[in-house]
């Protein structure tokens, strides 16, 4: 069984950082592209990162650019998201996705399996 694990939300001040991090299990982790994806209140999911089967490809939201990277370490089944100098519209739930295509995708519809997310509210 494909279990997504997400960890590392929490309450952070605008221009504070978070590391999240998704561990993986039931699957090839190695053999999976992984993404990123948020969801605010009242919005629809929108993609902010993805990075290929052996992190030689990444792909980010035009928007989040240079505050948010992206890492993997497939030894630990696990995908990282760094996000630096947070705003406040960053407040948002994040999921963690894998799919099997080496190439990252920002499309929600190209992801097979879905983590529960975990919670980042931005104070301003």
């Amino acid at each position: 069984q494909v279990q997504l694990v997400e960890s590392g939300g929490g309450l952070v001040q605008a221009g504070g950082s978070l590391r999240l991090a998704c561990a993986a299990s039931g699957l090839p982790f190695s053999r999976y592209t992984m993404g990123w994806f948020r969801q605010a209140p009242g919005k629809e999911r929108e993609f902010v990162a993805a990075i290929s089967w052996r992190a030689g490809n990444t792909y980010y939201a035009d928007s989040l650019k240079g505050r948010f990277t992206i890492s993997r370490d497939n030894a630990k089944n696990t995908v990282y998201l760094q996000m630096n100098s947070l705003k406040p519209e960053d407040t948002a739930v994040y999921c963690c996705a894998s799919r099997t295509s080496p190439s990252p995708s920002s499309r929600t519809y190209d992801y097979d399996y879905w983590g529960q997310g975990t919670q980042v509210t931005v104070s301003s």
